[in-house]
């Protein structure tokens, strides 16, 4: 089994080294100090149990590669439309895209049923490029609730979590996601195949949606935002706001708000993804945990007044980030001010 992962930073490396030590046959694409020091050193993976390092072939260039069984995208979701074309070497006739990534995929719509089966949503994936490039067919469902951090060039610490739901976008048992479920469990995951992974995929989103731009705005960990009864509020209140959407796509959600936003704040004094990008200076994700939900709110005719305030509170948090960094002032992107496409395009 040949397995690509594009996008071995933090959570990516962990993931494909820990299927490379169960036997499959893995390989990196990344990039940087990290990409040196894991062709020179090999992945140093850090768990509670023990310290490992696992020697996969890496590179910045997939046309070394060739085509693979599966390719993860491991990428921060806003960074994979700009290697669509960069990944075209690893794509053969029976490849399947694993997208293990944050927020709603670019393939959501397909197999879906109902009026919107086959439409393309423009805040994720502009133009379709993803749908026409990668192509829907290919696609499996991943979640992750695991957390992983680079400590250093090449050294990758394990932080909580073990849990990768997958799932086909038609809900079927499907051969490929079968022999991916066993690699998986080979390597030491809890990878259920799930029916219907656009369940688990909301439920993921549910959480990111207003924990992540909310600690970017007050710089304050999820034990804080879960406890303080006004971060508490808006968090619950777009919450609402994006479960009504969903359930308006057949969305069903196994725990209600309270329960949601107590788990996060028992994960303790942890920095999100989109505050910890804020801190190091890199592009943030908010088109596909906030964009993407108030387009979906907007095909389906439901207001979103809560999210689209947040969401234009980070949007400007970003260009003035921008602006700090580049000492240029920042040009307000059409998202920045709230106003969504209006309507998704339809596969043809």
């Amino acid at each position: 089994m040949k397995i690509c992962v594009y996008g071995a930073g933090a959570i990516g490396a962990y993931m494909g080294g820990r299927l490379a030590q169960a036997g499959a046959d893995v390989s990196f694409v990344a990039r940087g100090p990290h990409l040196a020091a894991m062709q020179a050193n090999g992945v140093r993976l850090v768990t509670e149990e023990d310290t490992r390092v696992v020697h996969v072939r890496c590179t910045s260039d997939a046309s070394e590669l060739g085509p693979q069984d599966y390719v993860i995208i491991a990428l921060k979701a806003h960074s994979v439309p700009g290697v669509i074309e960069a990944m075209q070497p690893l794509l053969g006739p029976q490849s399947a895209v694993v997208t293990a990534v944050n927020g709603i995929p670019y393939w959501y719509f397909h197999r879906h049923g109902g009026e919107f089966a086959g439409a393309k949503l423009q805040s994720i994936d502009p133009g379709g490029a993803q749908w026409d490039r990668l192509g829907p067919e290919r696609a499996i469902g991943c979640v992750l609730y695991p957390a992983a951090e680079i400590v250093e060039p090449g050294v990758v610490r394990h932080v909580y979590g073990n849990k990768f739901p997958l799932g086909e976008p038609s809900g079927e048992q499907t051969e490929r996601i079968v022999k991916l479920q066993e690699a998986m469990v080979a390597a030491g995951f809890d990878a259920p195949i799930r029916d219907n992974i656009r369940d688990e995929i909301w439920l993921k989103l549910w959480g990111n949606l207003c924990f992540n731009p909310i600690s970017a705005l007050t710089h304050a960990t999820l034990d804080i935002i879960a406890s303080n009864p006004a971060t508490r509020a808006v968090s619950r209140s777009m919450m609402l706001e994006a479960k009504s959407i969903a359930e308006r796509f057949g969305v069903r959600f196994r725990v209600d708000v309270e329960r949601r936003i107590d788990g996060a704040g028992a994960v303790g004094a942890h920095k999100t993804s989109m505050l910890q990008d804020l801190e190091q200076g890199r592009p943030m994700e908010i088109d596909p945990l906030l964009t993407v939900v108030q387009e979906m709110g907007r095909l389906v005719g439901q207001a979103t007044p809560i999210i689209d305030a947040v969401l234009a509170l980070i949007k400007l948090r970003e260009q003035t980030a921008q602006q700090t960094r580049t000492g240029h002032a920042a040009q307000p992107s059409r998202a920045a001010t709230a106003e969504p496409p209006r309507e998704a395009v339809r596969a043809a």
